[in-house]
């Protein structure tokens, strides 16, 4: 039964990070798309929105496939390949979201949300390539899912957006709130499932 509600979670998520990575790709085509007013306000958004939504997108579609404990097993090549491509994506994406969150016009509350989010995703993202590269494997397993609880802000953002504009808030307003939302819940949402047994830490150097 946990297996199935694992499997069934897991298809969620995956569904959710395909369905919004495939439509943020229309930012690294040749003719950008038009982009929201909110958004253009912000004083850094060429070319630094085109960069961070594309390469965003990219980390949400390969996340969850590098979670698939099969292909890990059956293909370590690919899987070593794609975690190179994810970690690039994560890394050029989270340096463009700093960016962005310092010009976003929507006040210093929202700054200070997504630049943390920004400088979280960088640290977990970097964290998780250097205990790979040491041979570290159930941490750095432990700091890709912190990872991509980053990187599933992508997706949280989205769905919390529009609350407050049926709510009857300004769109500003809403805008702030979710600067925390979209991902201080997800990193939480990790550290409560890391705490099962299968992701303490190992505490021996053979473990």
């Amino acid at each position: 039964m946990t297996s199935r509600i694992s499997t069934g979670l897991w298809a969620l998520l995956a569904a959710f990070s395909l369905f919004i990575g495939a439509g943020s790709l229309r930012y690294l085509l040749p003719q950008i798309p038009a982009i929201p007013p909110d958004v253009a306000k912000n004083l850094m958004r060429h070319p630094w929105l085109v960069l961070h939504a594309g390469l965003a997108s990219v980390a949400l579609i390969l996340g969850p496939i590098q979670f698939v404990p099969k292909l890990r097993a059956a293909r370590p090549r690919l899987h070593r390949a794609l975690g190179r491509v994810y970690v690039f994506a994560c890394l050029a994406a989270g340096g463009a979201g700093l960016l962005l969150a310092w010009g976003t016009s929507a006040g210093p509350v929202a700054q200070l949300g997504f630049g943390t989010l920004a400088i979280a995703w960088i640290v977990c993202t970097a964290q998780a390539l250097r205990l790979a590269m040491a041979r570290r494997i159930v941490e750095h397993r432990r700091w890709m899912i912190r990872s991509f609880a980053m990187t599933f802000a992508a997706v949280t953002l989205r769905l919390y957006l529009p609350i407050a504009p049926i709510l009857g808030y300004p769109f500003v307003e809403g805008y702030r709130i979710v600067s925390w939302m979209a991902w201080v819940p997800n990193l939480i949402v990790a550290e409560l499932y890391l705490r099962r047994a299968g992701f303490r830490k190992p505490t021996t150097a053979r473990a």
